[in-house]
Formats: structure tokens, C-alpha cells, sequence
């Protein structure tokens, strides 16, 4: 990639927490950019995707998406309608919105009537990178490989890390920038095989 590419952030439902690994990523960052939180319709699907436009709109040239949560979500649903290309996504913690989660967190209902579901089996079409907890309350280890399975992604199991957020410790996560790294080294890879293919 002969450009730096924009690290665009894309939070879950909590948005902006100052503790968050994400938070402290984009503070670190030079080259970050973080989708605003909403000020309404919090819950709703379509304005999320909204404000992912938007936020890229703010960007020029490349860029790579990392997404916590229901950000992941976010990802896949914006990527049926995507408006312009992306080199590639870091996907951490994905919240499995089509199971009951915990008390403290949207409804299956609530999350259907905001047309979170069904979430998109489609694979996605630029390279990825799924982080998965082996005891995330949000979402069990079976169904984050499902998700890697449908979208193509490179599954990465973190191990017991929680929902990868400060209630279960997270604070900083050092790991997210090899990640972006490892990221960067599968794009260059895909770009220098479609270049000995012309």
C-alpha cells in the first residue's frame, strides 16, 4: 500500500468510554479517525451506518476499520451498502446481537426492531481480521468463528480476555496495533498477488 492508510474507529453501542482500548488507540494514533457518538436514535442500525458515511467522508485516501462490539456488526451491515472501498477491517469482540445478551445490554426485540437482524452472512469484500474471547459474555467462541467463517476474516483467538473492554480489564490493548500491523503485511500480500495476475 503505497499510502498511509486512516485508521477509522468504530465503537459499539457504549460509544466513547475514556478507558477503552479504542479510546486510548486514537489518542495514540496520529492517523485516526473515530465515528462521533450519536446524540439520538442510539439504537437504531441505520443511523449508525449514517455516521460511518459520514465519518468516512472526512477521509481521503485509504483506509482500515477497526470496530469493537456492535461496531463489528456495524462493519458487516455497512458493507452491503458500502459507498466507497476500504482496504481492510479489524474486527474485535464482535457482539453477537442475534443471541440474549446479558442484562445491561438491548434486547433480541429491541435489537430487531433497530434492524440489527439477521446479521449479514456475506462475506466481506476486502481483508479482515477477527479477534475472538473464549469467555466474551456477549458472544460464545462458536459463533465468533461462525462469524469468521461467513466474512472471510483471519480468526485470531485471544484466549479468556472478556468482551475485550474495561470491565474486563481493558484499559489499553497493545495488541491491537500488531493486529492493524499483521492487517497492513495481508493487504500488501493480496496486492502483490493481483498484481502478478495482470
Amino acid at each position: 500500500m503505497s499510502l498511509k492508510p486512516t485508521i477509522l474507529i468504530v465503537p459499539g453501542l457504549r460509544d466513547h468510554v475514556q478507558e477503552h482500548w479504542q479510546t486510548l488507540l486514537a489518542q495514540e494514533l496520529s492517523n485516526c479517525v473515530t465515528v462521533p457518538a450519536l446524540e439520538q436514535d442510539k439504537l437504531s442500525c441505520q443511523a449508525r451506518l449514517d455516521a460511518i458515511d459520514r465519518a468516512l467522508e472526512t477521509i481521503d485516501g485509504p483506509v482500515i476499520i477497526v470496530a469493537h462490539s456492535a461496531g463489528c456488526m456495524m462493519v458487516a451491515h455497512w458493507t452491503l451498502r458500502r459507498a466507497r472501498p476500504i482496504a481492510g477491517a479489524v474486527l474485535a469482540a464482535p457482539a453477537d446481537v442475534e443471541t440474549p445478551m446479558p442484562a445491561g445490554y438491548p434486547s433480541r426485540d429491541v435489537l430487531a426492531a433497530n434492524d440489527w437482524l439477521p446479521i449479514p452472512t456475506t462475506q466481506l469484500p476486502f481483508p479482515s481480521i477477527l479477534a475472538a474471547s473464549s469467555n466474551d459474555p456477549l458472544t460464545e467462541l462458536t459463533r465468533a468463528r461462525r462469524f469468521a467463517r461467513d466474512w472471510g476474516s483471519r480468526l485470531v483467538e485471544l484466549g479468556p480476555v472478556g468482551h475485550l473492554n474495561p470491565a474486563s480489564g481493558h484499559g489499553p490493548w497493545p495488541k491491537a496495533k500488531q493486529l492493524i500491523s499483521d492487517l497492513l503485511r495481508m493487504i500488501e500480500a493480496q496486492e502483490m498477488e493481483l498484481a502478478t495476475q495482470d
